[in-house]
């Protein structure tokens, strides 16, 4: 099995590792993440869109790793918020904030507004980066839904236990992985990204 066999997957959240490695096992290559990897280095987020951070999470490390690397930058953007949290949807609450506290923060935000206009959406970008850095694939997705008053649910994690889709009367956390890996933002832009992993992986041997 040779080097293009492997590919890292740009992430050291075990819970988005796991979610990412599911999505991705058609394409047939060998996932790991960054976990496996001590030397990885932390690709700062500085970019103000969801494209620019997920490029260069995806092209630095592809180079420091010298291995091929898919990388996604996501988040939650609310209409009543003027596309809020977006970028910033890990780190909402402030630096090294949990998940509980962007929840609690996002909560706080939409504090009066009603049902009808907690719309939002989840967006995902991914990129693929060759040893070289440079770019071989780039997909988009995003699902829709509304921002419940309350957390619902036990499975997933960031925004999932508020974010509601609204065909089901359910969060992604009562829906649970199965449902999510359909109907998520970052499985749309998965599905996307395995025809170009699999045309890629063709010529691997």
């Amino acid at each position: 099995m040779n080097a293009q066999s492997l590919l890292v997957l740009g992430t050291s959240n075990r819970k988005k590792g796991e979610e990412m490695a599911e999505l991705l096992a058609p394409a047939g290559w060998e996932l790991r993440t960054l976990a496996d990897f001590p030397q990885a280095i932390q690709v700062p987020e500085g970019g103000d869109t969801f494209a620019a951070n997920a490029t260069a999470k995806a092209t630095q490390q592809a180079i420091h790793l010298g291995q091929w690397v898919v990388a996604d930058d996501s988040g939650l953007m609310v209409d009543a918020l003027g596309g809020a949290p977006g970028v910033l949807s890990a780190r909402y609450g402030g630096p090294g904030t949990t998940d509980e506290q962007n929840n609690r923060k996002l909560l706080e935000d939409l504090s009066g507004v009603p049902a009808e206009q907690r719309t939002a959406q989840f967006v995902c970008h991914m990129v693929l980066a060759d040893p070289a850095g440079t770019v071989r694939g780039e997909t988009r997705g995003h699902c829709c839904g509304r921002i419940r008053f309350q957390p619902q649910g036990t499975n997933g994690f960031g925004y999932d236990p508020l974010f509601e889709i609204l065909a089901y009367h359910q969060t992604f956390a009562e829906l649970g992985p199965v449902a999510k890996s359909v109907l998520s933002h970052r499985a749309r832009a998965a599905r996307q990204m395995i025809p170009i992993l699999w045309a890629l992986g063709q010529g691997k041997d």
